[in-house]
């Protein structure tokens, strides 16, 4: 992981785990899905043989509890999203290619409700502000997160 200025900054394994998890909870909104609710991930997790308490799954999000180390839970996990059994095991920190194709899509996607939530927002400014306005947006959208 990297910080503003590019230099490399640890990250804990549960901080990891929650980077992923988060980056597929995106991925699944980005699907068209409304936001995940917890009995809907509770649900898949019990009917699979490896409850997840509401509290356990708001620990992993957020990265700030011992590390989920169950090779179940998270190949379930994983499984919910429909990305590799491993994914979520591979401390490596890794991103799958059809995640990261997946999250070029949801840039996209988020790049273009920007520019339309602009050009309906702010009809009457001058095209000069307008072109400013784009090129951030566009230089923001280049820069790797």
């Amino acid at each position: 992981m990297m910080d503003d200025d590019g230099a490399g900054i640890s990250e804990t394994p549960q901080a990891r785990l929650a980077r992923k998890l988060h980056l597929l909870l995106d991925l699944y909104e980005a699907g068209g899905a409304d936001s995940l609710t917890y009995p809907e991930i509770g649900r898949h997790m019990s009917d699979r043989g490896t409850p997840l308490s509401r509290s356990r799954w708001a620990y992993m999000r957020s990265g700030d509890s011992s590390l989920a180390t169950d090779p179940a839970l998270l190949r379930n996990l994983a499984e919910f999203f429909g990305v590799d059994r491993d994914y979520l095991l591979d401390d490596a920190g890794e991103i799958p290619k059809l995640v990261d194709a997946q999250l070029e899509l949801l840039r996209s996607l988020r790049e273009s409700r920007v520019r339309n939530f602009a050009a309906r927002q702010l009809h009457g400014i001058s095209p000069e502000t307008l072109d400013k306005l784009r090129k951030v947006i566009d230089d923001r959208g280049t820069r790797k997160e």
